[in-house]
């Protein structure tokens, strides 16, 4: 069978006020802007240790996708994700779940999970081999 897929180029979720975002995945996250279209309220931050984008942008009437403050399921990677979430909760960021550590195939698993402004849910997660 044929490749489809390619790649990851990127991750977008719809937002409702650039600014607020912008503030967030920068200042909560510490994550670098890359770029910042005011007139299309669009920006993209680098994810570290990748070169696939987290692009951002207001949803427009009729575009299709999930709503802002939908979005789940999108995992990033630490170390120690209790205190990654510890430190997203200190510079103002919302934490949805509270650590927690399982065992499963691919070994133990610590994960978290935190919110953007809109209530875009993101997982922080270890798995220790």
């Amino acid at each position: 069978m044929e490749r489809v897929i390619e790649g990851l180029e990127a991750v977008t979720v719809h937002i409702r006020d650039i600014e607020k975002a912008r503030k967030f995945y920068a200042e909560v996250l510490g994550l670098k802007e890359i770029s910042y279209h005011p007139e299309a309220s669009r920006a993209a931050f680098a994810l570290p240790g990748t070169s696939v984008q987290l692009t951002m942008h207001l949803q427009r009437e009729g575009e299709g996708g999930r709503e802002p403050g939908t979005v789940s399921g999108v995992i990033f990677s630490h170390p120690d994700p209790a205190a990654a979430l510890e430190e997203i909760r200190r510079r103002g960021g919302t934490i949805v779940a509270e650590t927690r550590s399982f065992p499963a195939v691919m070994g133990t698993v610590t994960l978290g999970v935190f919110a953007d402004p809109d209530g875009n849910e993101f997982v922080l997660r270890h798995v220790q081999r």
